[in-house]
């Protein structure tokens, strides 16, 4: 713990020191339900295949602010990868720009070689995530009740399953942290596990070959949205030709059916992956509208 605390206070000065980023290691010590083996993670221009070693980059904005609100990204990659560069520092830096906190999460990609329950690895790590953002909330100037958690395609499922299996803690938890994101941003997310809804290699790589239909279950996010699920913005385009759009649709209903205040936009072109150029697509903008209409963020 005092090593932990040491690298926490260290990543603290030096964001304090004029640095817009830093890179930590997700866990001080042992990570959870590691099976130790060779780390063989390959770094291909910033999509990362695998990844047994989670870590999270940190973006600080410049100005000296307090109570700013704090976002969890989880980039996509089918849980085969993890595109970090495209999904991942280039949404932080345009959240940095809106005054937003914003941290990329490197999780762990399910694979029986590293982990002995390749199906809880990537929640482990995005509950870490939060547990660190949230426990150390006053030291990076974040308003404690505004975490939340962003996701694009498989990482979408990642940030929709922290959404709604907050209740359990699947890592150690000795200080009783809120591991529950207090807002979700979905972006052309898978949700569900369910055949013929499900992106197929998400679910494989997460659940295995042959899943059994209570692990299919437990992890289509539709079916887990109570009265206490946080908030989300959802969008997707109809012409999804990877991840099908009834995943956010069946979500939306889910959210709505329990009275979650929930926003969906909805593109009729726009494939799998939208660009975050604003001439090429204004899903960008769409999404600070919501997070300013929700208090999340000032005209910027």
């Amino acid at each position: 713990m005092k090593k932990f605390l040491s690298l926490i206070l260290f990543v603290h000065f030096v964001c304090f020191t004029g640095l817009a980023q830093q890179v930590i290691p997700l866990y001080d010590g042992a990570i959870p339900g590691e099976i130790p083996a060779e780390n063989t993670e390959v770094d291909n221009n910033g999509i990362f295949s695998k990844i047994s070693k989670p870590e999270l980059t940190i973006y600080i904005p410049e100005n000296s602010d307090t109570g700013k609100t704090a976002i969890i990204i989880c980039p996509g990659g089918g849980y085969g990868v993890v595109c970090a560069s495209y999904e991942g520092h280039k949404i932080a830096r345009a959240m940095n720009e809106k005054g937003v906190a914003a941290f990329v999460l490197k999780y762990r990609l399910p694979s029986d070689r590293t982990c002995s329950d390749k199906s809880i690895a990537p929640l482990q790590d995005a509950q870490r995530a939060i547990k660190i953002v949230r426990d150390n909330a006053e030291k990076w100037g974040i308003n404690q009740n505004k975490i939340g958690i962003m996701g694009f395609s498989a990482g979408g499922h990642l940030a929709s399953t922290a959404g709604t299996h907050f209740s359990k803690n699947y890592v150690q938890n000795d200080e009783s942290t809120s591991l529950r994101p207090d807002f979700m941003m979905l972006i052309y997310p898978v949700i569900s596990m369910q055949p013929g809804l499900t992106h197929a290699g998400s679910c494989r790589n997460l659940l295995g070959e042959n899943p059994d239909s209570e692990l299919i279950e437990l992890f289509s996010n539709e079916k887990q949205v109570t009265e206490n699920t946080p908030p989300a913005f959802l969008t997707h385009a109809m012409d999804d030709d990877v991840v099908p759009v009834e995943n956010s649709i069946r979500f939306y209903e889910a959210m709505k059916e329990k009275n979650v205040p929930t926003d969906m936009h909805l593109f009729s072109t726009g494939k799998h992956g939208f660009p975050l150029e604003p001439a090429k697509s204004n899903w960008f903008g769409y999404a600070f509208q919501w997070m300013r209409e929700k208090q999340l963020i000032g005209d910027r």
